[in-house]
């Protein structure tokens, strides 16, 4: 059974930074995608960024590209967002979630799609103030 665990979220002024982490385990093979995901009230979840463990990892949001790093611990199946320079429009909740039997491409190439990722964490909350 693959389990995520979040941990990192918090409140923030604008401008700040925060460190979300991510612990994966239970993964039945080496195909390990990972990916985080926020979503605001009423909006559909967006994919953030990714890491294929014992790979590469890709940020897919233009937006955040130059002000969030994603970052890994193969070792540790645990991956890191480190995301500075947050604004109000960073507030969501973020979800990280596992898609199995990715193979790197399907998980860093394209786009995320938040349907192929069929395990996810429970969230926790990034709320940023002006």
């Amino acid at each position: 059974q693959v389990q995520l665990v979040e941990s990192g979220g918090g409140s923030v002024q604008a401008g700040g930074s925060l460190r979300l982490s991510c612990a994966a385990s239970g993964f039945a093979t080496s195909r390990k995608c990972v990916g985080w995901f926020r979503q605001t009230p009423g909006k559909e979840r967006e994919g953030v960024a990714a890491v294929y463990f014992g790979k590469d990892n890709r940020i897919f949001d233009d937006y955040v590209k130059d002000r969030f790093t994603i970052t890994q611990d193969n070792a540790k199946n645990t991956m890191y967002l480190q995301m500075n320079s947050l604004g109000p429009e960073d507030t969501a909740m973020y979800y990280c979630a596992a898609y199995p039997l990715a193979t790197t491409f399907q998980c860093l190439g394209g786009t995320m799609d938040s349907r192929k990722y069929k395990y996810w964490g429970q969230g926790t909350q990034v709320t940023v103030s002006v």
